[in-house]
């Protein structure tokens, strides 16, 4: 932040005169330099001036001569500066139209499933040829591929899912709550489930990822209460392929089940209140995060969820 709200009217203009005059020290031939008016070099003079409570340059016979003040500060304008331009021009990009390159990334379905087929159409229709292989994500965040470079990016569920994780960045990608997915002609009566009727049916667990506990079960424990899980999916899609003709229940992302759940066949009902809801968040090591085809491929996962409305 800065300390005091006069900075905030300087511009970079301002800044190439304060070092124009300091090293040539003549208003005439700083205006010839910068290819500016006279009149304009002695505004910029005036707002640097006013800024930084300080006369910076007394005119002499022989010249602008700088003040204590303005010799302490031309190395860090002069640095100002030059970072500038690094910002400008000085930062390697990535070009992904130059060579094939492959990103390993560690998901759970649900990633494959909302957000990776328009990842992939997106680097069709520019004809970047860039290859994703997803592996299924586990109990734990892997830390060491991430540090080491075998994975380019974790994504995981959260909030907090990663607090353990050491030296890892982070950033949200969506929101999503639970649902309820059950065949139609077993719908509860008042169209949703109280804590009671929800353990009192069995229930359908899909594993997108493998862990020993889930979301729902954490949850459940917290109150004293458990469900019948008559079986274990390793899909949503699978999971829910199980349901019809039967009372079970399939507790589904609420996103997901938009996205495959047939409107003919199920009812989507509200879970229990108070069932939390959850975070898709991306994970990367800050060493290889300054990789520019890292950088590059995180942008364009997080462009496509605020396309299509994700964020």
């Amino acid at each position: 932040m800065l300390n005091s709200n006069l900075l905030r009217k300087l511009d970079m203009q301002d800044l190439m005169v304060f070092v124009a005059v300091y090293e040539q020290r003549s208003v005439t031939e700083v205006s010839e330099t910068l290819c500016v008016s006279q009149s304009t070099v002695s505004y910029c003079l005036k707002k640097l001036r006013t800024s930084f409570d300080d006369e910076l340059f007394i005119n002499t016979r022989s010249g602008m001569w700088p003040t204590h003040k303005a010799a302490t500060m031309y190395r860090h304008v002069l640095k100002i500066l030059k970072t500038i331009n690094i910002c400008h021009s000085g930062i390697p990009s990535f070009d992904p139209a130059q060579k094939e390159i492959t990103f390993n990334i560690c998901a759970p379905e649900y990633f494959e499933l909302l957000i990776l087929p328009n990842l992939l159409k997106r680097f069709i229709g520019s004809r970047f040829p860039v290859i994703v292989n997803i592996q299924k994500f586990h109990r734990d965040i892997p830390n060491d591929e991430l540090m080491d470079g075998r994975f380019d990016l974790v994504i995981c569920f959260g909030p907090n899912f990663h607090r353990g994780a050491k030296n890892l960045k982070s950033q949200v990608l969506l929101e999503d709550d639970l649902v309820c997915v059950v065949d139609k002609n077993f719908e509860p009566p008042e169209g949703e489930f109280s804590l009671d009727t929800f353990v009192a049916r069995q229930h359908i667990f899909p594993t997108p990822w493998t862990s020993d506990t889930n979301m729902v079960d954490g949850w459940l424990s917290k109150w004293d209460y458990s469900r019948q899980i008559i079986a274990r999916a390793n899909s949503y899609v699978a999971a829910l392929n199980m349901i019809p003709g039967t009372d079970f229940i399939l507790t589904l992302p609420r996103r997901i089940q938009m996205l495959i759940s047939n409107d003919a066949k199920f009812s989507h009902c509200k879970p229990p209140t108070g069932l939390p809801n959850f975070t898709l968040e991306m994970l990367w090591s800050e060493k290889p995060g300054q990789n520019s085809a890292n950088n590059w491929f995180r942008e364009q996962v997080v462009s496509v969820c605020a396309q299509d409305g994700l964020l």
